[in-house]
């Protein structure tokens, strides 16, 4: 930069500040009151009390739709976490030292954890994925492994799944 177009920026900027602070102060908003009438409040009546503003009532937080869904879920039925025997059975279906009732949570039924389950390590799917996919986006289980393994025969694998989990939940309730 020049010499010259550095003394013309500086003397345009210095212009324009001393262009405001020359206008700024004749500049008034049409809408405001004269300074008298602003610093002065009317006087009230002594035996006339001035109305309180009325306290808004407050409500209870509302539950989310999901929230919802879960608390129907959890009342409905009993968790599949619940049947000790049904936890050894997938214990070693599900990753070395998964909590069983956090995998659990959310299932309508055993038969529904155990398929999810048995799907996740047939296809090499991690199960928080399907299970997530299941049960949160709401997708059908051959829907969802074909979204997260397109090369796979998604209903073979829901079939395959089924049928170890009817064995593996038919076990325990007989």
């Amino acid at each position: 930069m020049t010499l010259a177009k550095a003394a013309g920026l500086t003397a345009g900027f210095l212009g324009a500040f001393g262009l405001g602070v020359a206008v700024g102060p004749s500049i008034v908003h049409r809408d405001a009151a004269t300074p008298t009438a602003m610093s002065q409040p009317a006087a009230a009546p002594d035996d006339v009390k001035a109305p309180e503003p009325a306290a808004r009532p407050t409500r209870a937080p509302r539950p989310t739709k999901r929230a919802e869904v879960s608390a129907n879920r959890a009342a409905a039925i009993v968790p599949p976490a619940a049947h000790p025997e049904l936890q050894q059975r997938l214990k070693p279906v599900l990753n070395r030292g998964a909590d069983m009732s956090k995998a659990s949570d959310g299932f309508r039924s055993a038969e529904e954890f155990a398929t999810v389950a048995h799907a996740a390590r047939n296809t090499q799917i991690p199960f928080m994925l399907l299970k997530h996919r299941v049960l949160e986006e709401g997708m059908p289980l051959d829907a969802a492994i074909r979204a997260s393994k397109a090369d796979a025969d998604a209903k073979a694998e829901v079939a395959k799944a089924r049928a170890e989990a009817k064995s593996d939940v038919s076990g325990i309730t007989s």
